[in-house]
């Protein structure tokens, strides 16, 4: 992250519905808590008041592809304004499940919206601010499949099909080829225990 007074650090994770991100959310909390560090865990969209309120229109609501695109980057700006920024500026480290990479995948490769309009936002609402690692697990698509509890009520989005998934994943691949200093690809298609070692070993190398 630019910014040369900021001891704070900021870790977004990303991977298709049923990649299994979430599961390890919590593994990167508790280890970095054992390193001293104070960890604020987020989402998005979400993260604040208004953000909460933005994703529940944004996950049930149909609207129209740049409406969906500018909501997600609203609620990333007030995200950034009342969390993440302030957040890292005390020297905390900021976990957000998704940030701007989710958008370039889901709006972009999914939905097809280009990727000019995307860059745009990206450089309007955050132009100076990137996660300092982001953890992107990858798993194939009838894995990740297998893993959405069969038992809730799926989102907007976890209900599209595969070819829309596919696109999200080939996205979510090409950010990582375009940035391999910040991303990192973690084959989620391991058992639990390796993508904790695995993971362990990178965040020793940030702290």
């Amino acid at each position: 992250m630019q910014g040369g007074s900021v001891k704070g650090k900021f870790i977004s994770f990303e991977g298709i519905d049923g990649a299994g991100k979430s599961t390890h959310i919590g593994f990167v909390a508790d280890f970095l808590a054992s390193r001293g560090k104070t960890v604020v865990s987020s989402r998005e969209p979400g993260g604040t008041p208004l953000g909460e309120k933005l994703r529940d229109l944004l996950l049930h609501e149909k609207m129209h592809l740049e409406t969906e695109a500018l909501l997600m980057f609203a609620s990333r700006r007030e995200h950034l304004a009342q969390l993440i920024e302030p957040a890292l500026g005390k020297g905390d480290w900021v976990l957000s499940d998704r940030f701007t990479d989710a958008s370039f995948a889901y709006q972009s490769g999914g939905r097809g919206l280009a990727r000019a309009k995307m860059e745009a936002l990206e450089q309007w609402v955050h132009p100076d601010l990137q996660p300092d690692l982001t953890l992107l697990f990858d798993v194939p698509l009838a894995v990740a499949r297998q893993r959405l509890d069969a038992t809730r009520t799926l989102d907007k989005f976890e209900r599209e099909q595969a070819d829309f998934f596919e696109k999200c994943r080939s996205e979510y691949l090409r950010r990582a080829a375009q940035f391999p200093e910040r991303i990192v690809v973690i084959d989620s298609t391991q058992a639990i225990e390796a993508i904790q070692v695995r993971l362990a070993d990178v965040l020793e190398k940030l702290l």
